[in-house]
C-alpha cells in the first residue's frame, strides 16, 4: 500500500515537472535575430537619420572667432576664473515655444532643427556682428531607456549623436530568453505626443524601420514572452501551492500511517 502511493505521487511530481519544462521552451524562430538574412548577403539600406532638436533638450553652445573678444558676449559663463579653475559655461534649454534665450539675439527657435542646421541658423543670426564665426552645438540630455524583458533595464546616457535600437540593447546586455524579439516597442515623444511603433528584430527588414535609430529620451521595451508571464503567474501562487501540498502529504502520511 505505501509503496504504490509512492510510486503514484512520483509519478504526479515527474508528470509536473515535465509539463513545465515543456511549457517554457523557446524555438529557434523566437529568438534568432535577422533569422531571413543570407549568408554574406549584402544590405544597402536607405534608412538615413539625424536628430531633431525636441522642446526641452539641453543645449551647450558655444561661439568662438579668431578675435576671442569679440565672441565674449555670446557665451555665457557661471563663476569667476579663479584658482586656475574655469568658470563653467551655462546651457540652454529648449521652452515650450521651442526657442532659447541666447545672448544679444534674444529668442531663438530651433525646435526641429537637426544640431547642423542650428549651427547655420546662429552662423547667419550672428553674421552681423561677428566675422567667420565657428558655432558648436552639443546635445547634453541624449539618454534611452531599455526596460522589460533585457538583462539590464535602466536609463543610458548617449555619448555621441546617433544610436540604433540593437546598440540601445546592447547597453542593457541584450534580451532575455524570455524576451519577445518580434514585437519590440519604442515609444518616442515629439514634443508632448507620444508615438508608439513595433519593430521585428528576427527580421533584416529591422534595419529599415523608422526606429531604427532612436532619438533623445526614446524608450525601448521589450514585452515578455507566455512562459515569462506564467511564471510570474506562478510565482505569485506557489507558497500558497506549497501549503496546500504539504497539508495534503502530512494528511496522507498520517492515513497511512494510521492504516498499519
Amino acid at each position: 500500500m505505501v509503496q504504490k502511493n509512492t510510486t503514484f505521487y512520483k509519478s504526479i511530481y515527474l508528470w509536473t515537472i515535465s509539463i513545465l519544462l515543456l511549457s517554457s521552451c523557446a524555438s529557434k524562430q523566437d529568438i534568432v535575430y535577422f533569422q531571413n538574412a543570407g549568408d554574406f548577403e549584402t544590405i544597402v539600406s536607405d534608412n538615413s537619420h539625424t536628430n531633431k532638436f525636441k522642446i526641452d533638450d539641453v543645449l551647450s553652445i558655444h561661439v568662438s572667432t579668431f578675435d576671442p573678444q569679440a565672441s565674449v558676449p555670446f557665451n555665457l559663463f557661471k563663476g569667476a576664473e579663479e584658482g586656475g579653475i574655469r568658470a563653467q559655461q551655462v546651457d540652454y534649454i529648449i521652452d515650450k515655444n521651442g526657442e532659447i534665450d541666447f545672448p544679444v539675439l534674444g529668442a531663438i527657435k530651433i525646435v526641429g532643427l537637426s544640431p547642423e542646421e542650428a549651427k547655420q541658423f546662429l552662423k547667419e543670426k550672428l553674421s552681423p556682428y561677428l566675422k567667420d564665426a565657428i558655432v558648436n552645438i552639443r546635445l547634453k540630455n541624449f539618454t534611452v531607456t531599455v526596460l522589460g524583458e533585457v538583462n539590464r533595464p535602466g536609463t543610458y546616457p548617449v555619448g555621441g549623436e546617433q544610436i540604433t535600437v540593437l546598440e540601445a540593447i546592447g547597453l542593457a546586455n541584450d534580451l532575455t530568453i524570455k524576451g519577445i524579439r518580434k514585437n519590440v516597442m519604442v515609444i518616442r515623444d515629439f514634443n508632448g505626443t507620444k508615438v508608439y511603433t513595433r519593430i521585428d528584430l528576427t527580421k533584416k527588414e529591422a534595419l529599415n524601420s523608422p526606429v531604427y535609430y532612436l532619438t533623445q529620451n526614446d524608450v525601448v521595451y521589450v514585452e515578455p514572452n507566455k512562459s515569462a508571464v506564467n511564471s510570474s503567474a506562478f510565482d505569485s501562487r506557489v507558497s500558497v501551492w506549497v501549503s496546500i501540498a504539504s497539508l495534503l502529504i502530512s494528511s496522507t502520511v498520517l492515513i497511512i500511517t494510521r492504516s498499519k
